[in-house]
Parts: structure tokens; sequence; C-alpha cells
């Protein structure tokens, strides 16, 4: 296959991610309902995942707590993977499976929301997270890839049908920057009419 060919089909494969993602608009509806039923009870927002996710986790917490569409109030939301002193004092003295864990029985509290994103669905850390947050009694949302173990274990899961990791990553931020849409509208539209 030529790189002309290559590139036509590295978009084709994302397009196709993005048609199924329209199939799915009922879990991001769910998602977003979650998360501005928990900002209104005055609960936060904490995200993490490992290497692009995160980034994309520190993507979704900005357009959080800065803005998206509209000039409104910041939403509280914290991407975990950002402090790199926690991140490696973690690390270190408990290892990196705990970095997430750690962070998440110090932050969060009942009704939180906490989001782990890992392509795999089968990061570790990522995992330890989002069952500690389960034990916090905080809802759980994973965006994964296909047939990760991570699904299993939180209220609710978005599970991108491919292994192809930059594939994964695409549809996560389409999704990430769908539910900010939608948490921005349903917490602010009366605001900003």
């Amino acid at each position: 296959m030529g790189k002309k060919q290559e590139i036509i089909k590295q978009i084709q494969d994302s397009i196709e991610l993005k048609k199924w993602l329209q199939g799915e608009a009922k879990t991001l509806i769910s998602i977003a309902s979650r998360i501005s039923t928990a900002v209104r009870n005055g609960n936060q927002i904490f995200i993490f995942g490992n290497g692009g996710s995160a980034a994309d986790a520190q993507h979704i917490a900005c357009e959080l707590t800065g803005k998206f569409y509209c000039d409104r109030d910041p939403i509280p939301a914290t991407a975990l993977s950002t402090n790199t002193s926690s991140l490696t004092a973690i690390g270190n003295d408990y290892g990196f499976d705990e970095i997430f864990a750690r962070q998440v029985s110090g932050l969060v509290k009942k009704g939180d929301i906490v989001i782990g994103i890992s392509t795999s669905g089968e990061s570790p850390n990522v995992i330890k997270g989002i069952k500690t947050a389960r034990k916090l009694e905080a809802v759980t949302i994973v965006l994964t890839g296909k047939e990760a173990k991570l699904a299993s274990l939180a209220d609710i899961a978005l599970c991108i049908p491919s292994k192809d990791t930059p594939r994964i990553q695409e549809a996560h931020i389409t999704a990430g920057h769908i539910i900010c849409y939608l948490v921005e509208v349903a917490l602010f539209e009366k605001k900003s009419n």
C-alpha cells in the first residue's frame, strides 16, 4: 500500500469510528447528564489516564474549567495526571499502579465524577483508580477501546470498537468534546440566552 492509500485508510478508519459514535448518543447523553447532576449538587470531576489518554484527560478538564462554546462560570474539573510531584512521589513510594488510586482516595468524595481513560482498558493504575472511586461511592465513567476489562468496573462505559490506539484516541476526544458541549448547555443554556 502506498503512502497516499495509507493516509486515505487512516482517515477512513477514523470516519468509521465517528459514524459508530453517532449510534452511542444515549451513552453520551447519559454521561453528560450524570456530570451535570453532580455539578449542580456541588460535586467535582476528576479525570485521568496514561500517555495520550493523560493528554485527553487534561484537554477535557481544560474545556470544563475554562469555556467550551460560551462564556460561563467554570465547571470544577481536575486532571490527575498533571501534578508531576504527586505522580513521581506516589510512583516512587507506592508504585506506578497507585498513582491515581492514591489521589482519588485523598480528593474524591461521594457523588463526585471520576473518569478513567484507557485505550486498552487494561491499564492497572486506571483500573485501581476506578476501583477506589467506586469504594468512595463516586460516579465512575470510563472511555476505553474494544473488549476492555475496565468497562465492567464502571457505572458507564464508552468502549470504542477498535484496538488501534490513535483511532480510539480520536474517538475519545470527539466524545469528550460532545460531552463538554452537552454539560455546558445543561448547566448554562438559560444564562447564555
